[in-house]
Formats: C-alpha cells, sequence, structure tokens
C-alpha cells in the first residue's frame, strides 16, 4: 500500500506479527513511512523491540553500527533540506507582503457590497441570512465580512422579533 496513507492496515498486521531479533526489509525507505520524521518514529519503534531495518534500495541496515549511522545521517539531511525550504518559503511570502501582495483566497464581496452588506445590517430591517441571500453569499461570509472591516460584530438571531 501507499506510504502516504494515514491507516496502513497490511503494514499493521505486519508490526503485529514481527518479533525481537526479526529484520525488517524493504524495497525503499518511503515503503515504510510518510514523511522522514513518520520514517524515524517507526525505526525507534523497531529498535525498542529489538527488530532491525534493511532497504534494499538505499542500501540501509540498522542492524550495524554503520547503518545506522548513515541512516541518521540521511535523517539529518532530511530534516535540513526541509528547514531550508521552510526557510525560502517564508522569505517569498515577506517578500510578496512587501509588494503589498496577500495570500488567500480573494473576497467573495466587492467594497461596494461590503458597504451595502453594513448598511443593511446596521438598519436592521433584514437578518443576516437575508443580506446574505441578497448578495449571494452565506451569513458566516457576511459575519466574516463584517467583522473584518470594523469592529467585531455580535451574533444577531436570523429571524427578526416581533413588534410589541
Amino acid at each position: 500500500m501507499s506510504g502516504s496513507l494515514e491507516r496502513r492496515p497490511e503494514l499493521d498486521k505486519l508490526l503485529d506479527q514481527i518479533r525481537p531479533g526479526d529484520t525488517l526489509v524493504v524495497w525503499r525507505l518511503d515503503r515504510l513511512g510518510r514523511s522522514i520524521r513518520d520514517l524515524i518514529d517507526q525505526l525507534h519503534a523497531l529498535a525498542d523491540r529489538g527488530v532491525g531495518f534493511r532497504s534494499l534500495q538505499e542500501t540501509i541496515d540498522t542492524t550495524s553500527p554503520g547503518g545506522r549511522l548513515v541512516f541518521h545521517v540521511f535523517a539529518a539531511l532530511a530534516e535540513f533540506e526541509r528547514d531550508l525550504i521552510k526557510e525560502r518559503t517564508n522569505a517569498g511570502l515577506a517578500a510578496a507582503r512587501a509588494r503589498g501582495r496577500t495570500g488567500g483566497r480573494p473576497s467573495r464581496l466587492s467594497a461596494d457590497q461590503v458597504r451595502t452588506a453594513r448598511r443593511l445590517y446596521e438598519q436592521q430591517d433584514m437578518t443576516v441570512a437575508q443580506i446574505g441571500d441578497v448578495l449571494g453569499v452565506s451569513r458566516t461570509t457576511i459575519y466574516r465580512t463584517l467583522a473584518k472591516h470594523t469592529e467585531p460584530v455580535t451574533a444577531r438571531r436570523t429571524k427578526p422579533s416581533p413588534t410589541m
């Protein structure tokens, strides 16, 4: 089964059957773990149970001291690469913000529609659901937009109360 899946019943069955002194052999490292962190956790769990590990493609054999060293060097390099990617991504996002670009999904409402929603909300003639229907968006979008463009909006009943 794919190593990217959260639940892998066949691997779970194998791990239930493996005993101390056994060696788990895989074709490639990615067959065992979804990520380097997951792979390291899996190998530590195997080591705690007294089970060795071999990867045929990467020629890693954790039953020997040299194999454990190679595995940990690979793991450290993968973590370093992940940190570099994270650093570059954050630098790119900061540069984009400096240029006035923001991430995220574009607003469903234009500036005019936001003003209309605010005016209708303050008049209290319509429910938030009705305002959303008029503007073609959900109640949640109206609440979120009103909160974003002014002070926090308190929740209001969806149906107007009868006048006395």
